[in-house]
């Protein structure tokens, strides 16, 4: 299965505040492990974030670069493998078709693949723009507390995604626990 992940917030440790060096940038604890386990599983990884912060001015694509070297360090390290990482560089004001909620970022994994649709892939995040490009390509998806997640938790209750089941879980680790379970995320999306 193929299994996208958000970057800020589901993977690292997010405050609402730009990570603009790989000293600042900080795994959430059991991640690391939860993306070596799933790749374990023979599950396909694929990052699909936002990074303003470089149409911002507040870092380059080398910058960001080096932040997914460490990333990516850590995983090989956990004896996982990140397949694909893409990202959009651009400011929200830019209108560009990769920023999520837009779809151009997972279209690039979808091509990248060489697949005709991402329907069975998972799309994990903790914003609701994660959740709604993942609806919109097609994906199942997931939302994680950690990050934006309690908040994107308390907004869904108040206005759902039209027809989609959202389950939730605590951080990436509860995610891939239930995953690679027998009947964990089955019984996860039954519960919603």
């Amino acid at each position: 299965m193929l299994i996208i992940l958000d970057r800020d917030g589901v993977i690292n440790q997010y405050d609402g505040s730009y990570i603009c060096s790989p000293d600042e940038w900080h795994p959430i604890p059991g991640s690391i492990e939860a993306v070596a386990r799933l790749c374990h599983a023979g599950h396909r990884i694929a990052i699909a974030t936002n990074q303003s912060g470089i149409g911002r001015g507040y870092y380059d694509v080398d910058t960001l670069d080096a932040m997914h070297d460490k990333l990516e360090g850590l995983v090989e390290a956990a004896g996982g493998c990140i397949d694909l990482i893409t990202y959009c560089p651009h400011h929200p004001d830019d209108y560009c078709r990769c920023r999520k909620p837009r779809i151009g970022l997972l279209e690039q994994i979808r091509t990248h693949y060489r697949l005709d649709s991402l329907n069975g892939a998972i799309m994990v995040g903790d914003s609701r723009k994660d959740l709604e490009a993942g609806v919109s390509a097609g994906c199942d998806v997931a939302l994680v507390r950690t990050g934006n997640g309690l908040d994107t938790e308390r907004h869904l209750a108040e206005r759902p995604i039209p027809r989609v089941q959202v389950p939730v879980f605590d951080n990436l680790r509860s995610f891939a626990d239930a995953l690679l379970a027998s009947e964990g995320w089955q019984k996860q999306i039954e519960s919603v």
